[in-house]
């Protein structure tokens, strides 16, 4: 433990020297994130030489190939240990449109510096990510507008020789306010797609139902670039958007109450509802549309939509984070999301040994003996505080760290010994022998 300390110290020394000291070629190259000047902070002071070291750097790299998927909303409650470093990953779809909020957050006896970054995924072997963003050095926070409709990968890792818990969240909410006053989703009716003239087009947008003279208005800070009235769209008004360069479109409108070149900000007022247009054999309503510059009309739905689904509590004991534990039934299956239909990794037997390393509503989320990781629902899963049987070693054994035939030897049982059977995988049991050492024995 002094060890650790003395290390520990000299980690946070280094960085602060690293962060206020003279610039390397790369910072004066590129801003670095918060992650690299960390493992600059690491080279310069020769820890990453250390086997501490190494296995943060690998605990860093591995996770981003990790295939875990989780839904959103989400968060997970997890456990770090300062002598196994540790890093977690979480991958999530988005769609363009879509404004998503990462934030996270320690619990330590000591203050824990934590280190979140957000990568675009392309799939594929080996698996490329691409950086997109760090967390604010304040505020462990991250906001994003998705610009593509991908798999986007979260990391989280905390400094080396740190234990504690975290808890990390990731909800998604629209980037542009609602277009009509008043409404929400379930005013949304006809959506992108929807076959037009006897299936000669398609919608290129979504169409929101209200009340005539309901007031349509600006979904964004912008200016009105065009004011007019086609055969199509009616009485139309076009806003571009200051902060994304898009373009808005408002049609079958009854009325327009704003003019080309003016500026607006979100929630003023553009017009009012109508069915002007190709629209005036239908009930009043607003198309809405969005464009690109270079691509064209998009799908506005993720733009506008308010996800409604709440996140759920944490339903697992949070005091078994950290903890191995055991499979209580009998073909447990392991999965690469907290969902029944997530995909499958594996099937466990009952008493195969697990390390909970994190839990999200009824999941934990395990890591097994194999250094894979998944879920498994929490009533699949039970502690080891109620032993398996005792067991009375014949000859000398070897107590190892890990359960593999070159696992690293932690402590020796004697002959004539009794030692305690908590679980097993595949052949070799998890036991405790009588000074208190957990680990590995190789079943007879």
């Amino acid at each position: 433990m002094k060890i650790l300390n003395i290390l520990s110290s000299i980690v946070l020394a280094v960085f602060i020297i690293s962060c206020s000291g003279k610039p390397t070629i790369k910072a004066l190259l590129g801003k670095q994130t918060p992650y690299e000047k960390y493992v600059q902070s690491l080279r310069m002071a020769k820890l990453h030489q250390s086997g501490l070291g190494q296995d943060w750097l690998l605990a860093g790299n591995k996770v981003l190939q990790d295939s875990l998927l989780l839904p959103i909303p989400f968060e997970e409650t997890g456990y770090f240990q300062a002598e196994k470093p540790a890093a977690f990953s979480y991958n999530f779809k988005a769609r363009e449109g879509e404004s998503i909020r990462i934030a996270a957050h320690s619990k330590a006896r000591e203050e824990v510096k934590l280190f979140l970054d957000l990568f675009e995924v392309e799939d594929g072997r080996p698996r490329k990510v691409k950086h997109l963003k760090s967390a604010d050095t304040i505020a462990l926070q991250i906001n994003y507008r998705v610009k593509e409709d991908l798999t986007y990968l979260v990391r989280l890792q905390p400094e080396l020789l740190r234990s504690g818990s975290y808890t990390i969240s990731i909800v998604s909410q629209p980037s542009l306010g609602f277009p009509v006053q008043g409404k929400g989703n379930s005013a949304i009716q006809s959506v992108w797609g929807d076959v037009r003239d006897n299936g000669a087009r398609r919608h290129e947008g979504i169409d929101i139902f209200a009340p005539r003279g309901t007031p349509a208005i600006a979904a964004t800070k912008g200016m009105v670039t065009r004011v007019d009235e086609t055969p199509i769209g009616g009485k139309v008004v076009w806003l571009n958007d200051d902060l994304t360069n898009q373009h808005l479109y408002y049609a079958h409108l009854d009325t327009q109450l704003v003019q080309s070149g003016q500026q607006v900000v979100p929630g003023q007022v553009l017009g009012l509802v109508g069915n002007t247009g190709n629209a005036r054999t239908t009930v009043p309503h607003l198309h809405f549309g969005i464009y690109r510059s270079g691509r064209g009309a998009v799908d506005p739905y993720p733009f506008v939509y308010t996800p409604t689904q709440k996140i759920s509590p944490l339903q697992i004991s949070a005091a078994q984070l950290g903890q191995w534990a055991r499979i209580s039934k009998k073909d447990v299956n392991v999965r690469l999301s907290p969902d029944k239909n997530g995909s499958l990794l594996t099937s466990l037997n009952k008493h195969t040994a697990v390390q909970i390393i994190g839990g999200t509503s009824t999941w934990y989320r395990v890591l097994l003996p194999t250094g894979q990781s998944g879920y498994i629902l929490g009533a699949n899963v039970e502690s080891l505080q109620k032993p398996l049987n005792n067991l009375k070693i014949t000859a000398a054994t070897e107590i190892l760290t890990e359960p593999l035939p070159d696992g690293t030897p932690i402590n020796q049982v004697k002959a004539s010994s009794t030692v305690t059977v908590l679980a097993n995988y595949n052949n070799y049991l998890l036991v405790k022998t009588a000074d208190g050492t957990l680990g590995w024995l190789l079943a007879v």
